[in-house]
């Protein structure tokens, strides 16, 4: 009876532990996709989406070079997504 009940809660920690990375992974999703959010809004006048004030985009300039980044690996992807995907594959 207790080897019983010692695997049925083996079973739930591990359920437990997959729920949990399900969720911290669903949320560093969410954050790139917030934080590119965030980039297209401060310099949408690149992609012709209205942009705030310039000052107030040239003050927050150098607080979004990981976006930047983000944004130039995302434009990269864009031109040609299967060329990216069979570049990370090396398939020739």
């Amino acid at each position: 009876m207790s080897s019983f009940i010692l695997k049925i809660r083996m079973v739930l920690r591990t359920l437990l532990q997959i729920n949990r990375e399900k969720a911290s992974s669903m949320l560093e999703f969410e954050l790139k996709e917030l934080e590119n959010i965030f980039s297209l809004l401060i310099l949408g006048g690149f992609v012709g989406m209205p942009s705030p004030p310039v000052p107030i985009a040239i003050e927050l300039l150098p607080y979004m070079e990981r976006e930047l980044v983000i944004m130039l690996a995302r434009t990269d992807m864009a031109q040609d997504p299967i060329g990216s995907l069979m570049g990370m594959l090396e398939i020739d």
